[in-house]
């Protein structure tokens, strides 16, 4: 009896579907073959278009074509997060994926566009900045108890700055204000640059924020700010004289505005992890180590799986707290 497979048609159509598995697996195994674009959700000048850049050029070394920092800033960063998950998931086109749109944006806006979880693949944690608990130089206090004992004394009489509702200088001074017991009014601001030149002229009364914002203020013999405690589980190398806020007895406040690369949701595990060793690469890199060290920053990397879990961590640690103080966007 002749077989099945003797016969030519067959034969070819048996060949063909050999071959397609493999036509399809000549991209991946190529990749990267063209440019990526990195979507920032941010404009550019910022801190967090600062660092994309700085990792896109790292991220050229490693993996042989271009990476093209594309900005769209907008809506607390939920605009260019849309952009990152409606991307074909091909892995030309990633991003930054942070704290807001990340993790507590679903929270505020019931239309989001976007789902962090469905929409989304985590790459690599990049970076957490923890925040400080700044004050203007000339105020009374100089530690958090001192702080604390001051703001008891006023109640409904202290106010903090913030760069916008919802973001993490405005959850990481609410979980202050629950943690330690004492009230201050919320005054948001239009980015970090007003916020902190009220802070020094002393219209407001502190504000929680990254390290490299209130550097600067610190350095000089003449400083108009002062930093009374980190959210880091251990003092920064930036500032080392600067105690924790575990130091200080509050062991709750640890906390961080963090960000990570993320793409669309559905690329293949190959790209992935392509994308995965490129990032945790850039961070094992001396010099962009000690260029992030040195702004009050820790270096991320990891797993996407770790990525994944610490992005889900995060958002019912915030969920929970933005729900239970009713906070409503700007």
């Amino acid at each position: 009896m002749r077989s099945i497979l003797g016969s030519p048609s067959l034969l070819l159509v048996h060949a063909l579907a050999l071959f397609v598995p493999q036509a399809w697996a000549q991209p991946v195994s190529g990749y990267p073959s063209q440019p990526i674009t990195f979507i920032v959700p941010y404009a550019a000048g910022g801190s967090s278009d600062t660092r994309s850049r700085q990792l896109a050029r790292k991220m050229e070394q490693y993996l042989g074509q271009p990476v093209v920092v594309d900005n769209r800033p907008g809506a607390s960063g939920n605009i260019g997060t849309q952009a990152i998950a409606k991307a074909k998931p091909d892995g030309y086109v990633i991003g930054l994926g942070n704290f807001a749109p990340m993790a507590v944006n679903q929270a505020l806006y019931p239309k989001l566009g976007y789902d962090p979880k469905k929409d989304l693949e985590p790459i690599a944690l990049l970076e957490k900045g923890p925040l400080v608990l700044g004050v203007s130089a000339s105020a009374p206090y100089k530690t958090v108890a001192e702080f604390i004992a001051y703001a008891k004394q006023k109640p409904g009489g202290y106010n903090y700055a913030s760069t916008g509702t919802g973001g993490a200088s405005n959850l990481v001074a609410e979980l202050f204000k629950d943690t330690a017991k004492f009230d201050a009014v919320h005054v948001p601001y239009r980015g970090g640059a007003p916020a902190i030149n009220d802070i020094m002229g002393g219209n407001a009364d502190f504000m929680m924020d990254l390290a490299s914002l209130f550097l600067p203020h610190t350095a000089n013999a003449s400083p108009r700010i002062r930093i009374l405690a980190v959210t880091s589980e251990k003092r920064l190398p930036a500032m080392p004289n600067v105690p924790t806020f575990v130091e200080a007895g509050y062991p709750a406040m640890k906390a961080s505005n963090w960000f990570g690369v993320i793409a669309p949701k559905g690329l293949p595990p190959e790209v992935v992890a392509k994308l995965n060793d490129a990032v945790n690469r850039a961070t094992k890199d001396d010099a962009y180590r000690k260029l992030v060290s040195e702004q009050g920053a820790e270096v991320g990397g990891g797993s996407p799986a770790d990525f994944s879990r610490f992005v889900n961590a995060e958002s019912q640690r915030w969920i929970a707290l933005i729900h239970a103080k009713g906070i409503k966007p700007d």
